[in-house]
């Protein structure tokens, strides 16, 4: 009998170790979050992932033709100040239409594909957020999908710095909306021949007046799969937002990890990636990526921005001052503020 009580008493504290080392294990997987090399420049995808990564790889080769065209974009300054200054003159006004319906039709363009790249998001971070492993196992497991929600993210804030620095775009969607509005008094059967109809222009208007419209599409788009998705705890959509940050700010600093960048523009890749994620923390967390208690190491990320040459990141630094939620709130220590500049 005392021997079975021995035996008996070796077997639970041999469950109680395992169980205690599991713990530890685990905690410290978590607790490393950031500590890997993710490998933005040649993931490829598991037969797991290939389902999920096929759709998304669609979308993501026509942002790469979303960005050339929007680099592109000229505008029709010229035929509209024409048309501004010589409004009886037919010649004019019809020459100021003709530049500017193919234009908006480009714009028309950009704004659908915003939609398309939502489903996108949506169907990344239900692969991403699942509750069969943690965040940080996710992201070292399924590499090419990580991969690919970064790629939306540089998109996102690539898109978002040349549309802002393109005043042409609101300037002829302006004018193709007056112009539009008076074809619509004088003419109803000439405003439903348009391909942008008024009520579709309503919705671009709406798109085109934020400063970083792909951004808070992706911003909306987040808050929107947290919501939907009432039976997944919000953490493990932060905690992979978390994650992401950590991971890009760990590669960044690190020399082992930085020296296996094959091109110096995984660099900035990195860089737009990791302020990304810190904006959709930003609005989905309900305190905000920048309070004391954030799991994103928000010193270390800045530090790691303005550690690169301020020509290259004063648009990125810019998106932490002007595009995030809680940036202002009394929760953010004046430290963060300082280094952000903001008073």
């Amino acid at each position: 009998t005392h021997s079975n009580k021995q035996t008996l008493l070796y077997v639970n504290l041999e469950v109680v170790i395992m169980g205690n080392l599991i713990k530890v294990l685990t905690r410290d997987i978590d607790n490393n979050a950031g500590n890997f090399f993710l490998d933005f420049e040649n993931a490829q995808p598991t037969e797991a992932e290939r389902a999920v990564w096929v759709q998304v790889n669609e979308v993501l080769m026509e942002a790469l033709a979303i960005l050339d065209d929007l680099q592109s974009y000229n505008g029709a300054g010229e035929e509209i100040r024409q048309a501004i200054q010589n409004p009886s003159e037919d010649q004019v006004q019809e020459r100021a239409w003709a530049a500017v319906v193919p234009l908006v039709g480009k714009l028309k363009k950009f704004y659908e594909f915003s939609l398309r790249l939502e489903g996108s998001l949506h169907g990344l971070l239900k692969a991403l957020t699942s509750a069969r492993c943690s965040p940080t196992q996710h992201l070292e497991q399924e590499q090419a999908l990580a991969r690919q929600f970064a790629e939306i993210l540089h998109f996102t804030l690539r898109f978002d710095e040349l549309k802002m620095t393109n005043p042409a775009i609101q300037n002829d969607f302006s004018y193709y909306r007056r112009t539009l509005n008076r074809m619509r008094i004088n003419n109803v059967a000439a405003e439903e021949e348009n391909e942008v109809n008024n009520e579709l222009a309503n919705r671009m208007s709406l798109f085109y007046a934020n400063a970083t419209p792909m951004l808070k599409t992706l911003s909306d788009a987040t808050t929107k799969f947290v919501s939907d998705n009432t039976d997944l705890p919000i953490e493990n959509t932060t905690d992979c937002l978390c994650t992401m940050a950590s991971v890009c700010k760990v590669m960044l600093e690190t020399p082992e990890y930085r020296s296996r960048f094959a091109s110096e523009d995984t660099v900035s890749f990195c860089l737009r990636v990791m302020v990304g994620v810190i904006i959709l923390y930003d609005y989905v967390h309900p305190a905000g990526a920048f309070v004391k208690s954030s799991k994103i190491e928000m010193k270390g990320c800045i530090k790691v921005l303005k550690d690169q040459p301020q020509s290259s990141v004063e648009g990125l630094l810019n998106a932490l001052r002007y595009t995030t939620k809680h940036l202002n709130d009394e929760t953010t220590s004046k430290q963060i503020k300082n280094m952000l500049q903001v008073n």
